[in-house]
């Protein structure tokens, strides 16, 4: 019973990377009740920043939903 739900994927490092999808490659969206919003980020090669990085801006997307709703 959730009103809002955030989901991130993608290469957080240091292996696994291509060149079309290099390490630091990120999707994240967030869904609530005026839909689905979602975005394309690449961060750095280093992994623990990647994670760092991709919640940060995953609970920044939210915040910025919840303030314009």
């Amino acid at each position: 019973e959730s009103d809002y739900a955030i989901a991130v994927t993608g290469i957080a490092g240091p292996d696994g990377g291509t060149e079309e999808l290099p390490v630091g490659s990120v999707w994240i969206a967030v869904s609530g009740p005026r839909g689905t919003d979602a975005k394309f980020h690449r961060f750095s090669t280093h992994r623990e920043r990647n994670i760092l990085m991709a919640s940060q801006s995953a609970l920044n997307m939210l915040r910025r939903i919840l303030i314009s709703d």
